[in-house]
């Protein structure tokens, strides 16, 4: 139990540091932002009413119950943090259980004088110190900077509480699903449903639906406002129950094998043609689930776009700075608000041609690229097949979340947008090629860096992007991130081939030398 503890910390030493200090810095940016943008009290109720009227800010983090300092940053981070904070529980648990499993490697360390429980604790207690740290951290350095103590150790009481529900919520889907990639879809499933139960609930006022989603525990706490330590007992209850459930399930399944059944699937010999059919049939049904997320993101948040009139004609710095900012050259508000969709599905699906990519690297080190390279396919065949698939599907998504976006908003406002918001989406393309080209420069020519690093960028776009860096301080970070130099089309300003043309190019050159690196380096 102990090596195997001493081995996991090992793995995580730089993965989870990441995560723990992204949240950290999170945590405290967000207070700076708020102490800088609504220096005084009167400044801070005008911004508490404007939350308080409108369900798309209730959605984004709660009622804001007292409108000081700690309450309005705990309000603008609190749905993120706790959202990472259990994204980061629930990997770890998975990567170190199922994933190890599945190589093998479990089976051999299990041949020792190792328990057949002790892989999954130390996992759990891997995710659950991961979790602790990214809480109490995040309450030492609130407290630092002068933020309230018991608010700031309500609030890191909240984030370690949102980990280790969702740790053990990785351990059960490990014993339900006999692959990683089942077992993490199951997970970040629970948690999207439990993301989108907890918006709808602040949103609608309807107190139901945030109780019954484990990240919504988490926001009950109410940190710098309420204090509601009590509500954490429901995620203390829930991950006691799970944990019980966790280790009932691994004692009645065979090792390498999951309870869910595993279907063979039809006969699809007769349709693989080649390299080509072969990805698409490998990346379609990510394809398709992310074409569904997308669809339902952009319906909903343009459905909401007959707010930002009202929002206009409330007073206040924040929303001149969000017209000026977002509005462009025409200074609408509709048009910062549907710009801002835009913006928002463009660095989400930024992060799938990444994933497309990195299949490249599972299918090498699982054996499946070698016994497929046995035959005629080249290398650069099999890479491009990928490569290509994932420069397709990002292309269809934003194509489709401009579509939509812009049918929504045209039978909400009985205004033509279909073609406007079709086209501003996709001049985001070139943008989210570029981010899916670094990941393929990683797996070329940094494979045994390539996972980490790839998540590593698209992270560092995210929050350095024009929509996360300015609500946490990070003024002028955006220019280092290629979403950025994509002209707002929506709200007025021209059209520019240079800087699209720029980003294509880099994109270009980062994909032909991870093909080059690809041909000629070892596989595994």
């Amino acid at each position: 139990m102990t090596l195997l503890l001493k081995l996991a910390v090992r793995g995580e030493r730089v993965r989870s540091a990441v995560w723990i200090l992204v949240i950290v810095m999170l945590g405290a940016g967000l207070v700076s932002y708020i102490q800088g943008y609504f220096p005084t009290q009167e400044a801070l109720r005008t911004y508490a009413r404007v939350i308080s009227g409108n369900p798309i800010f209730l959605g984004l983090g709660g009622p804001v119950t007292e409108p000081s300092i700690g309450a309005m940053a705990a309000w603008r981070s609190g749905g993120l943090l706790f959202l990472l904070t259990a994204w980061m529980a629930l990997t770890i648990v998975i990567r170190h259980t199922r994933a190890e499993e599945e190589s093998g490697r479990q089976e051999l360390m299990l041949s020792g004088v190792i328990g057949r429980a002790a892989p999954l604790t130390a996992a759990l207690v891997t995710a659950a110190v991961a979790a602790l740290l990214a809480g109490a951290l995040t309450s030492a350095v609130l407290i630092t900077i002068a933020m309230e103590a018991a608010g700031s150790l309500a609030y890191g009481a909240a984030i370690t509480a949102a980990g280790w529900v969702f740790a053990t919520v990785g351990a059960v889907t490990s014993q339900l699903a006999r692959t990683t990639r089942t077992a993490t879809s199951l997970g970040l499933l629970v948690l999207g449903v439990s993301y989108v139960l907890r918006y709808a609930g602040d949103a609608s006022g309807v107190s139901l639906l945030t109780w019954v989603s484990p990240l919504g525990w988490s926001h009950l706490v109410r940190p710098y406002a309420a204090d509601r330590w009590w509500a954490l007992i429901v995620s203390l209850l829930v991950t006691a129950v799970l944990l019980v459930l966790a280790y009932g399930l691994s004692a009645r399944r065979d090792l390498d094998s999951g309870l869910l059944p595993v279907r063979p699937g039809p006969a699809a010999g007769p349709y693989l043609k080649g390299a080509f059919s072969l990805a698409w049939r490998l990346q379609r049904g990510m394809l398709v689930k992310w074409a569904v997320g997308v669809t339902v993101a952009a319906a909903l948040f343009s459905s909401l776009s007959n707010v930002a009139p009202r929002l206009a004609e409330q007073p206040g710095r924040v929303l001149d700075a969000f017209i000026q900012r977002y509005g462009g050259p025409s200074g609408d508000p509709v048009d910062a608000y549907l710009w801002i969709i835009v913006l928002l599905l463009a660095y989400t699906v930024a992060l799938y041609p990444v994933l497309a990519t990195l299949r490249l690297h599972q299918e090498e080190y699982s054996g499946h690229a070698e016994a497929l390279l046995s035959t005629a396919v080249s290398r650069l065949r099999w890479a491009a097949a990928h490569l290509v698939v994932g420069a397709l599907g990002t292309l269809v998504l934003l194509a489709l979340g401009g579509f939509v976006t812009g049918l929504v908003y045209s039978l909400a406002m009985d205004e033509p947008a279909v073609g406007r918001m079709t086209s501003a989406a996709l001049e985001h393309v070139p943008a989210a090629w570029l981010v899916g080209a670094v990941a393929a420069f990683a797996v070329g020519v940094l494979p045994r860096v390539s996972v980490a690093l790839s998540w590593t960028v698209w992270g560092v776009v995210i929050v350095a992007g024009d929509l996360v860096g300015p609500l946490i301080g990070l003024w002028g970070w955006s220019r280092i991130e290629p979403f950025h130099y994509t002209p707002n089309t929506v709200s007025g300003e021209p059209f520019s081939v240079a800087p699209l043309a720029v980003i294509l190019a880099l994109a270009a050159l980062l994909t032909t030398a991870a093909l080059i690196r690809l041909r000629n380096r070892d596989l595994g």
